[in-house]
């Protein structure tokens, strides 16, 4: 079950923090739910990371808002799923790869851990390229340097040592905050036609026969549902410390529940005002081939007619890599020390996912040239939507398991609609596959 606290000497190492949050039973319910606040904002941060911003820009300048219901029905997808992880971590006092492991053994969780450090790595890939065009568009860096400058936010986590937990879950509302108020402002100076933008939200097959939305609709999917988001979510949220009896769980996870809602709604309008700033922007007054972000960047000036808007894009972009950065830290903590007990300090696992993450995004500016980032990030995210199913299939099991979850399992409309998710998504992945090296 929950474990009580540790040392203080890593900001946010899982292992560190569990229980280190205490709630009153007995305070006001504001007082809780601003308790339970945070988690849910860590979690969201993921879902608006540089590699979303890559699909939304294609396929908002491509089609429209004909792809904004792939972004709510995806979001929608992420509330369930992230449910379920939150209720698996608060009822068992386990995370997703400590409880995989336990369930299947070591050697499937040592393949499971492979296959989780690959939706890690293709995750960081997409933050090292945002940033590192981040600081292109802002300072006129080249990209290449951008790239290796992103190496040295392991500064930045040393330099959170001791600070706590909540400390952290402040700094990414802080970074949210910068996001959403950037768009908006965005989203005036180019000022969407609402109806079109409401008839967008509106599914529809027709529009994924064509092979080129449903590839960008998997990596919008791959982008908003995150399989190591899963396994993340299913830890941070045991750093509330709560009573052990069914009654003080089934509360923790009615709290930890609003918090993720809240959180992911949050996250939701952002990657649709992106999806919306692309069609309003570039589709609208027929440009409709912008699947570079820098693209983007150069074109909002002119079509805004003013300087502002390019410079709030540069903004949002560097406050996106920047935030997904800790949030990848501390996922790939979970699943090291979930899988296979491998202990090491934040600061290590940082510099080591971030080298492998560098490496290949170096190697794919230098031999595809910097116009291909948009390209590379959107590929990024069709790789983690293939990731996901690994993630989604033992989260659906050990939650819908009266055995292992007690009352507190999931319930059966809950399940059943989980169990669709994960079917749509296999079969997404696999006509994707068809349609790419077949048709």
């Amino acid at each position: 079950m929950l474990s009580l606290p540790r040392t203080a000497t890593a900001p946010f190492c899982p292992s560190e923090v569990r229980g280190s949050i205490k709630i009153d039973p007995l305070a006001s319910l504001w007082t809780r739910l601003l308790k339970f606040a945070g988690p849910g904002l860590l979690v969201s941060v993921g879902y608006m990371d540089p590699g979303n911003w890559a699909t939304d820009i294609a396929a908002g300048s491509q089609y429209g808002y004909d792809l904004l219901f792939v972004v709510l029905l995806s979001s929608l997808a992420a509330m369930v799923l992230q449910g379920l992880s939150l209720r698996l971590g608060i009822v068992t006092g386990k995370d997703l790869a400590r409880a995989t492991r336990d369930r299947y053994g070591y050697a499937a969780g040592v393949i499971m851990w492979l296959l989780a450090e690959v939706a890690i790595i293709a995750c960081d890939v997409a933050e090292v390229l945002g940033c590192a065009l981040a600081l292109k568009l802002l300072f006129g860096l080249p990209l290449a340097w951008g790239i290796v400058l992103t190496g040295f936010d392991t500064i930045i986590v040393l330099g959170l040592q001791g600070r706590g937990f909540r400390r952290l879950e402040a700094i990414m509302l802080g970074l949210i905050l910068t996001i959403g108020l950037c768009f908006l402002v965005e989203l005036l100076l180019v000022q969407p036609n609402i109806v079109e933008v409401a008839r967008g939200l509106k599914p529809s097959s027709d529009v994924l026969s064509d092979v080129g939305a449903l590839y960008l609709a998997i990596g919008i999917l791959g982008a908003t549902v995150m399989p190591h988001n899963l396994y993340l979510h299913s830890s941070i949220v045991q750093t509330r410390l709560t009573g052990e009896d069914v009654h003080s769980k089934r509360t923790a996870i009615r709290f930890a529940t609003i918090d993720v809602i809240v959180s992911l709604s949050f996250a939701f309008l952002i990657n649709a005002a992106i999806l919306v700033l692309a069609g309003a922007a570039f589709h609208q007054n027929g440009v409709a081939d912008v699947t570079e972000i820098d693209q983007a960047y150069r074109l909002l000036e002119p079509i805004a007619g003013t300087a502002a808007a390019s410079l709030l894009f540069g903004i949002a972009l560097f406050a996106s890599g920047q935030s997904s950065t800790f949030t990848g830290t501390v996922a790939g903590q979970v699943i090291m020390e979930g899988f296979v007990d491998l202990k090491i300090p934040c600061w290590q696992r940082r510099l080591l996912t971030r080298a492998l993450a560098i490496i290949p995004a170096l190697i794919g500016v230098l031999a595809l040239g910097e116009d291909s980032v948009g390209s590379m990030l959107v590929l990024t995210q069709v790789v983690l939507s293939a990731q996901l199913p690994f993630a989604m299939y033992p989260l659906i099991r050990m939650t819908s398991d009266r055995h292992a979850m007690g009352p507190l399992h999931s319930a059966a409309w809950t399940t059943l609609l989980s169990w669709l998710l994960f079917g749509v998504i296999v079969a997404a992945n696999l006509w994707l596959m068809v349609q790419l090296f077949v048709g």
